[in-house]
């Protein structure tokens, strides 16, 4: 293709990209320009389809012989926009590592737009992470990788399987472009959609600017668009950013409560890959435990362990904190803004009991008090700890043990440990026999069989990079039904083999 970028009719393939009654919306672009500057994808060579999502793309509005069009392939590598689209790229600041790291933004994520349909009548957003360079890219060349873009689209996916709330992924495409890392690799683009991608640092941005009239209208955007209870305070009032705050306090806390129940380490919960609306965001050096340590670190970069599995609900908080002082000037009262902040404690313990409460089997209708949960969880998170228990293949041969009412077995998985024996007992007394097969099928449904585990997306990266999808590809499979039996991919749940405790992940992409 011609290097240069254009804005192409679908006519050339007969084929028009949106459903009938979706429509272009382009929210974000609608506030002004301090809020980003508009700009092109960068082109790149020889782009190839290689990961569609046409579940996805059905949901925004796109029609699924255009995804599967040469021409999707072009927009969705950043070669091409097609008319209605005003590609832009947001500007943000924020905090990394807990230290302010000023003026940030979109580094190399490029929003297109915003689709309205039938599906989603309030709106999905598109933007193409790794598009080229924009004017917040500081030293960087605005560019993904490839091993990099396969993990964002799978866990992206993995996530939204699992029920965890997270922005997706429509396509992954390809070019040989060489980009330079530690070594030389290969480029990739992957098309990332959410409702929005707001984050708290847009909010840090224009704090720190003392901006606080494009703080207000940012918070107006995003309470008007996004949060309907909240927007019956009025605009300018104290009371409504008071309850924005207090919003994105809960969905924070419930999205929390779900990464811990599954094992989720994101890595980099820096303040600008914190969601306004509790999407899990920016899928670097995350991974999925393996045997369970609470205090296991998942990126290589976090050398002190900030981010540590056990301490991210403290670092969610921290978070909050930063994004309640950036609220201030609007709330206009600290004791009122850390009464908002106050709903992220009283959310997420009963977040993280729905979620234990689940993965144990136990009745909603009839749900043992919040310390008797934890009596149950926290004696075998520490056997799981003491006996490095593989963390999501417990849960899962629980349920079964459940099912098949053979819990003393497994007394193997502890080796023999006394405590587990005792745990067993505990366990057993409030579960209701009667009731065995419903608690059952409620564990099935929270324990996973499938996860994306370190090792199966490195043998993915590993075979993609050598030609070959096919790995890649049963993956996508599995992680889009996660609770499921997928006979013929047992070795997908199987444990991680010796070697994937040396795999090293960090902020590189």
């Amino acid at each position: 293709m011609d290097s240069s970028l254009s804005s192409s009719p679908a006519s050339s393939l007969n084929v028009t990209a949106l459903q009938s009654g979706a429509q272009w919306h382009n929210g974000f672009a609608s506030l002004p320009p301090v809020f980003y500057t508009r700009l092109q994808p960068t082109p790149m060579p020889e782009l190839a389809m290689q990961a569609r999502n046409d579940a996805l793309a059905q949901e925004m509005g796109l029609r699924a012989d255009w995804l599967a069009s040469s021409e999707a392939t072009d927009v969705l590598g950043g070669n091409a926009l097609l008319p209605g689209m005003d590609a832009l790229a947001s500007v943000y600041s924020g905090h990394q590592f807990g230290h302010w790291a000023g003026q940030l933004g979109d580094g190399r994520a490029i929003l297109l737009g915003e689709i309205r349909s039938a599906q989603a009548p309030q709106g999905l957003e598109l933007q193409l992470k790794g598009a080229g360079k924009t004017p917040y890219s500081r030293m960087g060349d605005g560019r993904a990788v490839l091993r990099s873009s396969i993990r964002e689209y799978l866990c992206s996916e993995a996530m939204h399987g699992l029920g965890v709330p997270s922005t997706r992924a429509l396509s992954l495409v390809t070019s040989p472009q060489p980009i330079y890392r530690e070594t030389v690799e290969t480029a990739a683009v992957v098309a990332r959609v959410a409702p929005s991608f707001v984050r708290f640092g847009h909010f840090e941005h224009f704090a720190a600017k003392d901006d606080t009239g494009s703080l207000r209208r940012l918070a107006d955007y995003v309470v008007e668009r996004y949060m309907p209870a909240v927007a019956t305070h009025a605009s300018g009032s104290p009371e409504r950013y008071a309850a924005l705050l207090a919003e994105v306090a809960e969905r924070t806390a419930r999205m929390v409560a779900l990464w811990q129940a599954h094992g989720f380490c994101h890595g980099v919960m820096n303040t600008d890959n914190m969601s306004i609306l509790g999407l899990t965001i920016d899928y670097g050096p995350f991974q999925f435990l393996d045997h369970y340590d609470a205090n296991h670190i998942c990126n290589h970069s976090d050398t002190g362990g900030r981010y540590a599995f056990a301490r991210q609900p403290q670092v969610a908080y921290w978070n909050l904190f930063c994004l309640g002082q950036a609220l201030l000037p609007l709330i206009e009262d600290e004791a009122t803004t850390l009464a908002a902040l106050e709903r992220y404690k009283t959310a997420l313990e009963p977040a993280m009991q729905r979620a234990l409460s689940a993965k144990l089997g136990l009745d909603p209708a009839h749900r043992p008090a919040p310390e008797a949960v934890a009596g149950l969880v926290n004696p075998l998170l520490a056997l799981m700890q003491q006996h490095r228990t593989d963390y999501s293949l417990f849960w899962r041969a629980l349920s079964q043990a459940v099912a098949d009412d053979s819990l003393p077995a497994l007394s193997p998985w502890f080796h023999g440990d006394a405590g587990f024996e005792t745990w067993r007992e505990q366990y057993q007394a409030l579960l209701q026999p009667s009731e065995r097969a419903a608690s059952a099928a409620r564990m099935f449904a929270a324990n996973p069989r499938y996860v994306l585990r370190n090792h199966l997306g490195q043998e993915a990266i590993t075979a993609a990079q050598q030609g070959n999808w096919t790995p890649f590809q049963r993956l996508q499979t599995v992680l889009a039904a996660p609770y499921a039996e997928h006979p013929g991919c047992e070795d997908l749940a199987a444990l991680p083999p010796d070697w994937a405790q040396h795999i090293e992940i960090s902020c590189s992409s």
